[in-house]
């Protein structure tokens, strides 16, 4: 394969940094805008190249030293070599130029990025890869590309403290399971008062599993409740302690009660607590309330996002295809006495048709798809006709194309916000503005 001299320009979605081969777009894992590398194409397409740092000629002034041992081998992280100022700045461009390509939205819309307070130690929910090697169990993450796990022996930087203590309890207990193999991951939830372990177990007698976690419950001091999945479709089997998460959410106003929600093991929450709050103060900037409205919630999970702007509307819709997080959403209303919100079970898009063949609409529609986008949902939304839509989005290009589709229907995007809800990551958040013209 080739090697060649490339300079990094900047950094694309995905994690890589970008250059230029004779003139040809080159990808590099691991560079940072600013370097000087001699690399080795390792793939070649027709539009642009893949290669690998051979060596670092002059390094980049943005560099630093990644805290994590296990950065550049490990899938997790992609950007620990990368100062944390560079790292925003990348984010909002990359999001920009996205939302040009995908819907022309120019980049005077796209704000300045939400910087996350807490650059390591932010991380509330984690999926650990465990392999029963002849010599020890290694438990951590898959390195980048494989299905190797990568042990993670001094915990994982970017992870909240209570989740790396409990994974020390959890190698000591699993030093003493009789069949490691049959556990290939172990999730940890946390809320702001408990932090709950899910042990997927795949071996043939999960009823001796379950006592042999129930017997060591106590020596897994930071978990507050230990569940057993055995098989995926079913729900997690409560081994020992209690299942209840919770986390507060702010109200309006200064005189505003904050808004209490749980969510079940191992349903949807927000990774990163305090940019979770950042995100719905920017859904309540945008949306601008004046207490009449009606708002629809799609992809609403446990209630996130709408249960704490009840207070501020006149009534709310939630839809979720998940029916676990739905129940949670149910419960949050009783838990917080909101009589003002329903939430229905039910696939996006047919909900949303449902709605829309029985004459309803809604002032403000607020959805927060996966990272696939809502392609098969947004153009059914101006049926709705709703003054305003918020797009909360974990994906530029998919974001971008929904806005795409939503202009045609009608819709033009005002602000488009970035949220670094994961940093040292490739990853953003955003939350899109879009208006009826």
């Amino acid at each position: 394969m080739t090697v060649a001299h490339v300079h990094i320009e900047k950094l694309a979605f995905g994690g890589n940094g970008v250059g230029r081969i004779a003139g040809k777009v080159c990808f590099v894992p691991l560079s940072c805008p600013g370097d000087e590398l001699l690399v080795k194409v390792t793939s070649e397409k027709r539009s642009y190249l893949n290669a690998g740092i051979v060596e670092i000629i002059t390094p980049s002034p943005h560099r630093v030293v990644p805290p994590c041992p296990l950065f550049g081998s490990c899938g997790g992280c992609n950007w620990q070599h990368i100062a944390y100022p560079l790292q925003v700045d990348a984010k909002r461009q990359i999001l920009a130029e996205s939302l040009w390509r995908g819907a022309r939205v120019p980049d005077e819309k796209v704000a300045e990025i939400v910087r996350a307070p807490e650059q390591f130690g932010y991380r509330s929910r984690v999926q650990f890869k465990l392999y029963a090697g002849e010599s020890k169990l290694q438990i951590g993450f898959y390195r980048q590309g494989s299905h190797f796990v990568e042990d993670a022996t001094q915990g994982c930087p970017i992870v909240m403290p209570i989740i790396n203590d409990a994974l020390l309890c959890l190698r000591d207990v699993l030093s003493a399971f009789p069949e490691p193999a049959a556990i290939p991951q172990i999730n940890i939830d946390c809320g702001e008062q408990g932090c709950v372990a899910i042990i997927n177990y795949n071996g043939r007698d999960p009823d001796k599993a379950a006592a042999f976690f129930e017997k060591y419950h106590c020596s897994l001091g930071p978990l507050t409740g230990v569940f057993l999945q055995a098989g995926q479709k079913t729900l997690p089997r409560r081994v020992s302690g209690s299942g209840t998460l919770a986390y507060s959410m702010p109200g309006a106003g200064i005189d505003a009660s904050t808004c209490s929600l749980t969510f079940r093991p191992g349903g949807f929450s927000q990774v990163n607590s305090a940019q979770n709050r950042s995100m719905l103060n920017i859904v309540r900037q945008f949306a601008n309330f004046g207490g009449h409205e009606k708002v629809l919630d799609i992809y609403c999970g446990n209630g996130n996002f709408s249960l704490p702007l009840a207070g501020e509307v006149a009534g709310i819709t939630g839809i979720e295809e998940y029916g676990d997080s739905i129940s949670s959403a149910i419960d949050n209303c009783r838990l917080n006495g909101i009589d003002s919100a329903e939430y229905i079970v039910s696939d996006a898009a047919r909900g949303v048709r449902r709605l829309a063949e029985s004459d309803l609409q809604y002032d403000v529609v607020i959805l927060d798809p996966p990272r696939s986008g809502a392609a098969d949902t947004v153009g059914a939304i101006s049926l709705l006709n709703p003054e305003k839509i918020i797009y909360i989005s974990c994906d530029p290009s998919t974001l971008a194309r929904d806005c795409g589709i939503m202009s045609a229907g009608g819709y033009s995007v005002i602000q488009s916000i970035p949220v670094d809800m994961f940093p040292q990551t490739y990853h953003l958040e955003s939350i899109t503005l879009l208006q009826r013209v």
